[in-house]
C-alpha cells in the first residue's frame, strides 16, 4: 500500500474546526438568545473534540482544533461563500466581519497551512484527517450512517487511502456503517478543499471524517476507535 500511494515520508496531522460553541465575549450580545441553536449541530460538532483528542494519542505530527463557535464564522468555508457567517453575524458591517476574520479565521487556517507548508519543505506527505460529527436527525429525515469518509475520488490517493481505512474500521467494528462521501461530498468547499488546491495530490491527501452524534462523548467508541486509527497509520507508514 505505501509503495502504490506515497513515495516520501509521511506525516499525519490532524484539525478539528467545530470543537466547541464558545462565544468570545465582545460577541456575546450578537448571541443573546441563541442558548438553543448554539447547542444544536448548528452551533459545534458534538464529540469531535473528544474523538479528535483521542486520536491525537495515535502520535500524530501536528494539530490543531478551535472550540469557537462556527455561528460566529465557519471555519470550514471559504472566504467568498455567503455560509461563512451565520445569520448572527451576516448582517454586521464588512469592517466588524473583517474583524471576526481577522481574529478567529485567519490565525488557524494560516497557522495550519504554514506548518503543513513547512512539512511538505522537509519533504514529506502530508495525511489529513478533518474531524467532525453529524446529527443523527436532519431536516427530519434520519441519516443511516455511523461513520461516513468524506474524499475526492479525483484527487491523488485518496479514494485508496479512504477504501483502506472503511476496510479496517469495519474489520474491528462490524457493527457500524461506514459510508463513503455521506452525509457530506468530500468534494464540497471546506479546510480540505482549500489545502487540497494549495499543496496538490504530489504531497497532500485529506480525509473528512463524520460520526454520528449519537456516539458523542462515548469513550468506548473513541478508544476502539483510536486502537484501529493506530493501526490504520501503521499500514500507511
Amino acid at each position: 500500500m505505501r509503495k502504490r500511494a506515497f513515495s516520501e515520508k509521511i506525516s499525519v496531522v490532524l484539525s478539528c474546526e467545530h470543537g466547541g460553541n464558545i462565544v468570545p465575549d465582545e460577541f456575546s450580545e450578537l448571541f443573546r438568545n441563541a442558548s438553543d441553536v448554539l447547542e444544536s449541530h448548528r452551533g459545534w460538532d458534538s464529540g469531535a473534540l473528544e474523538l479528535f483528542f483521542e486520536m491525537v494519542n495515535a502520535g500524530v505530527d501536528f494539530s490543531l482544533f478551535s472550540e469557537t463557535t462556527r455561528l460566529l464564522i465557519d471555519l470550514n468555508r471559504s472566504l467568498n461563500k455567503r455560509t461563512l457567517f451565520s445569520e448572527f453575524t451576516r448582517p454586521r458591517d464588512s469592517l466588524q466581519k473583517g474583524d471576526v476574520i481577522d481574529r478567529y479565521y485567519r490565525p488557524f487556517r494560516e497557522q495550519f497551512f504554514g506548518h503543513l507548508k513547512s512539512l511538505t519543505h522537509e519533504n514529506r506527505f502530508v495525511f489529513h484527517v478533518s474531524v467532525h460529527s453529524f446529527t443523527p436527525v436532519f431536516e427530519g429525515k434520519k441519516r443511516n450512517a455511523d461513520i461516513g469518509l468524506l474524499y475526492d475520488p479525483g484527487f491523488g490517493s485518496e479514494k485508496q487511502i479512504a477504501l483502506l481505512w472503511r476496510k479496517m474500521i469495519s474489520a474491528r467494528m462490524p457493527e457500524l456503517s461506514i459510508r463513503m462521501n455521506y452525509p457530506y461530498q468530500g468534494k464540497n468547499d471546506g479546510h480540505v478543499f482549500a489545502l487540497r488546491n494549495q499543496l496538490g495530490p504530489g504531497k497532500y491527501v485529506g480525509i473528512e471524517l463524520e460520526i454520528n452524534q449519537k456516539y458523542a462523548s462515548c469513550e468506548r467508541f473513541n478508544r476502539d476507535f483510536l486502537d484501529v486509527f493506530k493501526e490504520f497509520l501503521s499500514v500507511l507508514r
